[in-house]
């Protein structure tokens, strides 16, 4: 483990929000499985700036990959066990997403191509920014393993750019609005 990676577990655990949302997932035994972006990074920003935990995050995104059922009937059921499984405000902040069908309703929401993914954490690599390629799991030991494909540095040096790997996304502008809204501290590097 790098010491980033230390320091990135040691902020989680210091998340009252982020390791009830964790310890609550974990007991799902959903498939691979990670607590992924936002509420991750977002804890990372806090702790650098001297932010209370919780500050600015807005959800808590949790993907999973099943490939056995591509439904949305299938995902629904498991949106509807993890809301079951947490009480408010979490209930309403935790949105699920199985990363085995995203390729079939990404084009009509943000209007690119996405090829089908097999794993969660293969989808990480697909983000719109390395700082928010990053997710989290509590293992069955209580260790808890990152996943972060472009390393940690950005999410701890604050920096914001365009994922090298793909086209800058569309809506761009209003992603580092929305982030440099809430921490102003951010350097942002434009596509």
């Amino acid at each position: 483990m790098s010491d980033l990676e230390r320091e990135l577990t040691a902020i989680v655990r210091a998340d009252p929000g982020l390791m009830h949302v964790l310890t609550t997932v974990r007991a799902l035994n959903l498939p691979d499985w990670r607590l992924v972006s936002g509420a991750v990074y977002q804890a990372a920003w806090n702790a650098r700036t001297g932010r209370p935990a919780g500050y600015g995050i807005k959800d808590y995104d949790l993907a999973y990959f099943d490939g056995s059922d591509l439904s949305y009937d299938a995902e629904d059921v498991v949106i509807k066990r993890v809301a079951a499984a947490l009480e408010e405000p979490f209930r309403s902040q935790v949105e699920v997403r199985n990363q085995a069908r995203v390729h079939l309703w990404f084009r009509d929401r943000f209007g690119e191509d996405y090829a089908p993914l097999g794993s969660t954490d293969e989808a990480l690599a697909r983000f719109v920014a390395p700082a928010f390629a990053v997710g989290v799991r509590l293992e069955p030991d209580d260790a808890i393993s990152v996943a972060a494909p472009f390393g940690l540095e950005d999410v701890f040096a604050m920096i914001l750019r365009p994922n090298p790997d793909r086209p800058p996304a569309r809506g761009w502008a209003k992603v580092v609005d929305n982030a440099r809204a809430r921490w102003p501290e951010l350097t942002v590097v434009e596509p």
